[in-house]
């Protein structure tokens, strides 16, 4: 009988669900959305049983959709973003912010309202912070646990669990405890490479209760991506999603890493190969073999995303969103909008398209923004500088107002992130983590235009994998190493991936390109010193 894989991803928007089978062909999918509640450009919230609603019914659908017998699927593999999940005993939601609305237990990743938490915490200098490129993000768990202990200690008291959303989904789906090595190391602090957790970090930081009880609210057992999970599917989560109980189910990834395993190992080495996972933020994942220490870059973090190996994470806070609030700032926003409904497309299908129409290839429409130059840290800066309070610069905007002046701009937004790219790639390098290749995935990334820019901008072929889904490939190969299917990660990663179009740089483009990274560096450094100069000026 044939064996069907199934790969499940969150993301910040949508749940989503994967059928393959053992050569990783998909053959099946189904989307959900998911509601976020916003507050204020700062606060982002969500509620699990929302999400757990919404994961259960993609999978109905994707098994049904596909005609196939549930008993063939042998595995389940899950991956979610890096969002907190704050549960009470008994299963019991609580708020993470409004008391009126306890259904709302996840402060989602993108969420900054634990950014003094961060910085206080990077001002102690643990030893750990080594091992996040020396500074904390506020995106990450113990900031954000440090602010729920501060500003709602009843629900940080009332908490039987704190879980990364992937490890919730793990939980829910086999009532298995363990948390996943990938989230733990990568949000969390915990040392994989030790096999511990730090106490004197917590200690440190005002989170000593955590240490005390051994750890339990967080995770008192960790386990390696693909590691099969309790006694698999639970009889109510199999009822729920249409199939039967007992199925393996794995210990999970970060959506980002569950992109990465989907694609770096195509080629045959996973070393060689950054990964880019181009959604709605943007994260690298560099693999290496020996640990590489990069200011600014998050890791190196062991057993992450490969187990046995070692990762550096860095990326950018705001990607395909970057792209989104770049273009709302443009008077032909609306214009435009109505030119893509009418084509059928989505805006930044359609001005992709329309770049092309106008320059006659992808590499020459970067001729089109000449005039324009975008930072586009909207949201921060990530990687190299781990820097939540730098924001844009867009330089060179005239009085032009149709919507090929907007085509303008996005393709100088979509060359900004090639240059932020290649920035984190090139401080890679200088750390010892070097790559010859880039695997896009992610929708943003799905565009011609979109891919040559970025090989353009960075320098270095860019590559897409043959699976349009490539994440949740990733999350079914931990699926394949829980049931048996491949002995380990490392055998199922090449034999279900494969490469199916690669853009060299075009050397014509490489001065103009150049040019424009240095000025992209000009901007970013300049912008930086005028905001340090704005805050030394007294405050009254």
């Amino acid at each position: 009988m044939d064996q069907y894989l199934i790969g499940i991803d969150v993301g910040t928007g949508s749940a989503r669900a994967g059928l393959f089978d053992r050569a990783g062909r998909l053959l099946a999918t189904a989307k959900r959305p998911i509601e976020m509640h916003r507050e204020g450009g700062v606060i982002a919230e969500q509620s699990s049983e929302q999400v757990w609603r919404a994961v259960c019914d993609c999978v109905r659908e994707c098994v049904s959709g596909a005609g196939i017998d549930p008993a063939q699927v042998a595995g389940i593999g899950f991956d979610a973003t890096c969002s907190l999940v704050v549960r009470g005993a008994g299963d019991a939601t609580l708020p993470v912010g409004d008391p009126a609305h306890p259904e709302r237990d996840i402060i989602v990743w993108m969420d900054h309202r634990a950014v003094e938490q961060a910085e206080r915490i990077n001002a102690q200098g643990h030893d750990v912070l080594a091992y996040v490129g020396t500074r904390i993000s506020p995106e990450m768990e113990t900031p954000k646990l440090l602010w729920l202990r501060e500003n709602r200690p009843e629900v940080y008291a009332a908490a039987a669990h704190f879980f990364d959303l992937t490890d919730f989904l793990t939980w829910k789906a086999t009532g298995a405890l363990e948390r996943s090595a990938c989230t733990v190391t990568c949000k969390w602090t915990y040392l994989a490479h030790e096999g511990r957790w730090d106490a004197g970090y917590f200690r440190q930081i005002g989170l000593g209760d955590l240490a005390d009880d051994g750890f339990a609210r967080i995770g008192a057992r960790v386990v390696d991506p693909g590691t099969a999970l309790g006694q698999g599917l639970t009889p109510a989560a199999a009822t729920a999603m249409g199939l039967r109980p007992g199925i393996a189910v794995a210990a999970g990834l970060i959506d980002a890493h569950a992109g990465g395993v989907g694609t770096v190992a195509a080629g045959g080495d996973a070393t060689a190969c950054l990964g880019y996972v181009f959604g709605t933020s943007s994260c690298t994942m560099t693999t290496t073999r020996e640990p590489a220490f990069v200011p600014g870059v998050w890791g190196p973090y062991y057993s992450a995303m490969v187990p046995g190996m070692w990762l550096n994470e860095g990326g950018q806070s705001a990607a395909g969103a970057a792209i989104d609030q770049l273009v709302q700032l443009h008077p032909a926003t609306a214009d435009a909008t109505a030119l893509a409904q009418a084509a059928g497309k989505s805006l930044p299908q359609w001005l992709a398209d329309r770049a092309l129409e106008l320059a006659g290839s992808p590499s020459g429409a970067v001729r089109l923004a000449d005039d324009l130059h975008v930072v586009p840290e909207f949201l921060g800066n990530r990687a190299p500088f781990a820097d939540p309070h730098a924001r844009a610069v867009v330089m060179g905007q005239g009085m032009e107002s149709g919507p090929d002046s907007l085509v303008a701009l996005y393709v100088a937004g979509i060359c900004g992130l090639g240059y932020g790219l290649r920035q984190i790639i090139e401080t890679q390098g200088q750390h010892g983590a070097p790559v010859q290749t880039i695997s896009v995935s992610g929708g943003a990334g799905a565009h011609p235009l979109t891919r040559q820019l970025l090989a353009d901008a960075t320098g270095l072929p860019v590559e897409v994998t043959e699976c349009p889904e490539p994440v949740l490939l990733g999350s079914a190969m931990l699926g394949a190493v829980a049931a048996g299917v491949f002995p380990d990660l490392l055998t199922a990663m090449p034999a279900m991936s494969r490469i199916a179009t690669r853009c060299a740089p075009d050397p014509a483009s490489r001065a103009r390109q150049d040019a424009r990274h240095a000025a992209f560096l000009a901007l970013q450094s300049t912008a930086r010193q005028i905001r340090a100069a704005m805050a030394a000026l007294p405050q009254n």
